[in-house]
């Protein structure tokens, strides 16, 4: 079961009284009612991805966890309308691929889609590069099929864009973490293929010049971005713990990735290498490199996939995944960077993110000579000090991440009694013996009022 009990950054492990994998939707059911039955708790789980614990039980308090990776089938593709049916454990890559072959694109992209699943996508509100564009997988979902707590299966199928008839309980399970239900299928939005797409890797002086940029590039070039990604120059040392051979196309404080894509009457390298003349010219923009191939694209971003992967290799690090109003992103870094200094001497920043949505993962590295138990117990200070950052600038602690187990403790306390209310009530109506991933999202049961 080792598999099962730990995540891929090596953060948690833990325990099950048993690792179920169903081949289908009835038997999905058969197991929620015999769980039922037993009064055993139930954690779903994908591709095992997530970074805050919400398919692990850490405590190993005897929980089943029920992994979708044998519903793995895509139901359907429909070119016409745009529209994909997929099992719950199709892996992300897999769609993106049966999409491109049918000259259509599932815009959702992120570092895992190689191994997470659309069902823990759609349960998680998985965000990714092109958020900025198409939107999170809240954004992108039409439809979702779903195994409740007492082994009812729910079918929200309809391939309508437009439902305008009472609530949308969809949107109740995007975003639930397993809490609610599991997940079983997922009808998403498609897009045309775009015919064409052009990347630039940019240097700025700044932060604030980055977010400038990111403001005039929407105005310039409208919906035709894509991603906006921005990178501190301190992260290409992470980046090379992975290639050795990485180089930046800039030498900056600040570098930018940002492309655009569209159909094929658009004349888009004019587009961008135009805005960027303009943005050269008034000193916004130091440095600018356009990619002139599709290896030069690949790697431009490598070196934003690197260095997320160069974490992981290095070992134990805080991570953040912060969210606040875009022209609140300068001051965020600033302030971030400045108690990290100030506390915590020796630690190493990393500011980096998709800063079109706001979203910025600030990250800090332990002295490497400072013990694993120690930097755990002072990453947990220091952890706390950028959510007090990220929540007074009126942000969130969560962008894309999720709650699961390690953050809530923070999301419970941070919400009204009001919230705290509502939330309770949902779990209550669709989970009355709390016996979905108990734990996760909300408080274990006996902390909730």
């Amino acid at each position: 079961m080792a598999k099962y009990l730990g995540d891929w950054a090596g953060d948690y492990r833990g325990g099950a009284l048993a690792v179920l994998r169903p081949a289908s939707v009835s038997e999905v059911q058969v197991l929620m009612r015999l769980c039922g039955e037993l009064g055993l708790g139930v954690i779903p789980q994908g591709g095992n991805t997530g970074l805050v614990s919400g398919a692990i039980d850490s405590k190993g308090s005897g929980l089943v966890v029920v992994s979708l990776e044998r519903l793995s089938s895509i139901r359907q593709i429909d070119t016409e309308n745009f529209t994909l049916r997929a099992d719950a454990g199709c892996v992300l890559q897999t769609i993106k691929d049966a999409c491109e072959a049918q000259d259509c694109l599932f815009p959702l992209a992120l570092g895992a889609q190689g191994s997470c699943q659309i069902g823990g996508n759609a349960a998680s509100n998985a965000g990714g590069i092109n958020v900025l564009r198409y939107g999170m997988a809240r954004d992108l979902v039409l439809g979702l099929e779903v195994v409740l707590a007492d082994g009812e299966l729910w079918s929200g199928f309809s391939g309508l864009r437009k439902n305008n008839s009472g609530y949308d309980l969809k949107q109740l399970f995007v975003g639930s973490e397993g809490t609610l239900g599991i997940i079983t299928g997922v009808e998403v939005k498609l897009f045309p293929k775009p015919a064409r797409t052009e990347t630039a890797y940019l240097g700025l002086a700044s932060f604030g010049a980055a977010v400038a940029l990111l403001n005039r590039a929407r105005r310039n070039c409208s919906d035709l971005i894509s991603a906006f990604e921005i990178i501190g120059s301190e992260c290409i040392e992470l980046a090379r713990l992975i290639d050795p051979g990485v180089r930046a196309p800039v030498l900056a404080p600040v570098q930018v990735l940002i492309e655009l894509s569209s159909g094929p009457t658009v004349d888009l390298n004019r587009v961008l290498a135009g805005f960027l003349g303009g943005a050269l010219e008034e000193g916004l923009v130091t440095d600018a490199v356009l990619a002139t191939s599709a290896a030069q694209t690949h790697a431009f971003w490598a070196i934003r996939e690197g260095l997320v992967e160069g974490q992981a290799k290095r070992g134990y690090h805080v991570r953040t995944d912060l969210s606040v109003r875009i022209s609140d992103i300068p001051a965020l870094i600033e302030q971030a960077r400045r108690f990290v200094a100030l506390e915590h001497p020796g630690w190493i920043p990393l500011a980096y993110g998709h800063a079109g949505d706001g979203n910025i993962h600030f990250n800090v590295l332990p002295p490497l000579q400072l013990a694993v138990a120690e930097a755990r117990a002072r990453g947990s200070e220091i952890t706390a000090g950028l959510y007090a950052i990220a929540v007074g600038l009126g942000g969130s602690i969560s962008a894309e991440h999720g709650i699961g187990r390690s953050r809530s403790g923070e999301f419970w306390s941070g919400l009204s009694p009001t919230h705290r209310r509502m939330v309770t009530a949902l779990k209550n109506a669709f989970d009355p013996k709390g016996l979905m991933n108990p734990g996760c999202l909300l408080p274990s049961t006996e902390t909730v009022p």
